[in-house]
């Protein structure tokens, strides 16, 4: 079993799916072994986000998840953080396949609903930006 990082972003909040695409993790395999529900400051945003600082989007994506709540998850299961890509969908909801979260539930580009790690380094990196080891269980 391995382990990757989930974001369920502002908008997908807000419009009160934390459920839903907690279920659709569920569903695929995963099971959830920390979870936290957060309003990031825009320096925790900056700070969780910083590979990208010198990106034109920087300003808005750090903005936007400081926007409003968010909720923060711990994925296992076999090929945690592939498994969890995939069934996120392409960054661009217009891009992405059937079925996916991203081509289903996302608003747009910007609120596209969900975060998860790009690789197991990043997956290490952002789970220990809000879990202690504690927290996993």
């Amino acid at each position: 079993m391995s382990l990757t990082f989930a974001i369920i972003k502002p908008d997908a909040v807000e419009r009160k799916l934390t459920g839903e695409i907690l279920k659709r993790a569920e569903a695929a395999g995963l099971t959830v072994v920390a979870l936290r529900r957060l309003h990031m400051t825009l320096a925790q945003a900056e700070g969780f986000y910083i590979e990208h600082k010198e990106r034109p989007f920087f300003g808005d994506l750090t903005g936007y998840m400081s926007s409003g709540p968010s909720v923060v998850a711990v994925l296992s299961g076999a090929n945690a953080q592939p498994a969890w890509r995939t069934l996120m969908g392409a960054t661009n909801p217009a891009d992405a396949d059937e079925g996916t979260i991203r081509k289903e539930l996302a608003v747009d580009l910007e609120k596209n609903s969900v975060h998860g790690s790009d690789s197991e380094t990043s997956a290490a990196r952002e789970i220990s930006y809000f879990f202690s080891e504690l927290d996993i269980v």
